[in-house]
Formats: structure tokens, C-alpha cells, sequence
């Protein structure tokens, strides 16, 4: 069984920064996807950005250029560095462990860390 434990959500001024962090522990295949979601209140999980095991990167086109997916696969973790944060990012943040191993595959997600922006 895989456990993700996320940290790192906080209330932020508009224009400041914020790095959430994802821990997973269990077992992790080597083919796998970690990636971080949001969901704003009202409105449907969307995908923020996503890692490969070999590190290829994926971003929601709201978020290029805004935030960073990075993972050390040594520790398990992702992080999510957020730069110049917006009322528009507001959400629950949530971390997403997707992983195959040629005869099975599943998927894990962890509670949740809450981001607010507010003056």
C-alpha cells in the first residue's frame, strides 16, 4: 500500500511564493507518474503539473512559467515550487502517485494541503 503525505500549504499575499512537498511511502514501482492537482472550491480537480520517473515534466497551461514540478526519487517526494501566486490559484492541492508494473497498475492520492491567496 502506498501512503502520500503533502506539506507546505499556507495563506500567501498575491505575488508571493510557496513550495508544497508530496512524501510517499510503500511500495513504489519504477514505472511510475507523481503529479500534483488542485481543486478549487466549485469547480472540478484539474491537473497542475505532473513528473515522470525519468523526470519529464508536464504543466497546465495556466501554471508554465509559474510554477516548477520536481521530484527526488530517493526520498520518495515531489515538490512544487509556486512563484507569483494569485487569488486564481487558491485551492486544495492535492499530490497523485500513478504507477504500472507491466501486470497491474494503480493510483493514490493523497489528502490534500490547502494554498490561499489573500491580501
Amino acid at each position: 500500500q502506498v501512503q502520500l503525505v503533502e506539506s507546505g500549504g499556507a495563506l500567501v499575499q498575491p505575488g508571493g511564493s510557496l513550495t508544497l512537498s508530496c512524501a510517499a511511502s510503500g511500495s513504489i514501482f519504477m514505472s511510475n507518474v507523481m503529479g500534483w492537482y488542485r481543486q478549487a472550491p466549485g469547480k472540478e480537480r484539474e491537473l497542475v503539473a505532473r513528473i515522470t520517473n525519468d523526470s519529464i515534466t508536464d504543466y497546465a497551461d495556466s501554471v508554465k512559467g509559474q510554477f516548477t514540478i520536481s521530484r527526488d526519487s530517493a526520498k520518495k517526494s515531489i515538490y512544487l515550487q509556486m512563484n507569483n501566486l494569485n487569488s486564481g490559484d487558491t485551492a486544495v492541492y492535492y499530490c497523485n502517485l500513478r504507477q504500472n508494473n507491466g501486470i497491474s497498475s494503480s493510483t493514490y492520492w493523497g489528502q490534500g494541503t490547502q494554498v490561499t491567496v489573500s491580501s
